[in-house]
């Protein structure tokens, strides 16, 4: 019997995708609420407990409530893409290429929270040096970042995309996120391994997907005498023999001029990039994604694949 995946929320940005990702897969049985129901709680509670996989595309006050309605279920596993549960600590982290062993944690776990976009870029980055040693606990971190405006939802794309909304923006890009009290902030320093909150600089550009992530650093700052080769070194040692995180050539980065937002739209792949000049007091770490992609939809899809192998 195919296993059972119910998408609660599939009528949104990231329900969307993952239909789109999952579409003609015939190892899964997918089912739906239809959307003039969606409001039917009964039926949702129905459905969430006949499947084998949820995957919660809920604001987080409605993941926490489908949650309950699985309470005392220990069959239904849930994938949770919003951000209620990101530093839950009976919830698996579901960032499959964190550490060596992420990926078979989530294989056997029951509760997965999704990543979300801006975090799977700083950690991406910030984990490895933390693990390594090289970058301090308590160093004051900054993350600059950019995303497509598909990441804020329908509304945001209607904003962005319909000149007769009435909140219509023409910005061709915005800063937000301005009291820097961020909700991903919290998931930045969990997973980052940091003891201090990092400052998050966030906004978003007239495009729809893709994602720049950025965290310069200090190198007087850092441990072991560290270097622009050095953490280029660790953090390719770190996601060696995976084919989702890919750390570019040092000799590759050196000669680009340009890193393009939307290099990696509609891929589930990310790059990580050491940028600086050698014995230089600097360098700028950057991670490329799709926000949709290794950001959002399809890591849930990732994830949901680990936990049917599981």
């Amino acid at each position: 019997m195919k296993p059972k995946i119910f998408i609660d929320g599939e009528h949104g940005t990231t329900g969307l995708q993952i239909r789109t990702r999952m579409a003609g897969r015939g190892d899964v049985d997918l089912i739906s609420i239809p959307e003039a129901e969606r409001r039917n709680a009964q039926l949702r509670e129905d459905l969430l407990n006949s499947a084998d996989i949820a995957i919660l595309c809920l604001p987080d006050d409605a993941a926490r409530e489908a949650v309950a309605m699985i309470e005392g279920n220990n069959r239904v596993r849930v994938i949770d893409t919003s951000t209620a549960h990101r530093v839950a600590p009976d919830w698996t982290y579901g960032f499959a290429e964190m550490d060596r062993g992420q990926a078979r944690k989530i294989a056997g776990a029951r509760l997965v929270a999704n990543p979300g976009c801006y975090p799977t870029g700083a950690i991406g980055l910030l984990r490895p040096l933390r693990m390594a040693g090289v970058l301090p606990e308590d160093y004051p971190v900054t993350v600059n970042a950019v995303s497509g405006y598909t990441g804020g939802g329908k509304q945001l794309i209607a904003q962005m995309e319909d000149e007769n909304h009435p909140e219509h923006i023409d910005s061709p890009h915005f800063l937000y996120g301005l009291p820097l009290k961020h909700k991903h902030v919290p998931e930045m320093q969990v997973h980052g391994l940091i003891s201090r909150a990092p400052l998050f600089s966030p906004s978003v550009g007239r495009f729809p997907q893709g994602m720049i992530v950025q965290v310069p650093l200090h190198l007087p700052d850092l441990n072991d005498h560290a270097s622009l080769g050095s953490i280029h070194a660790v953090l390719a040692d770190h996601y060696a023999g995976q084919d989702i995180v890919e750390v570019v050539d040092l000799k590759e980065s050196a000669a680009l001029s340009r890193v393009n937002a939307v290099e990696l739209a509609d891929s589930d792949r990310m790059k990580l990039y050491v940028f600086g000049t050698a014995g230089a007091p600097h360098v700028n770490l950057v991670a490329l994604l799709d926000n949709l992609g290794k950001g959002a939809s399809g890591a849930a899809v990732q994830n949901m694949d680990l936990m049917l192998r599981g």
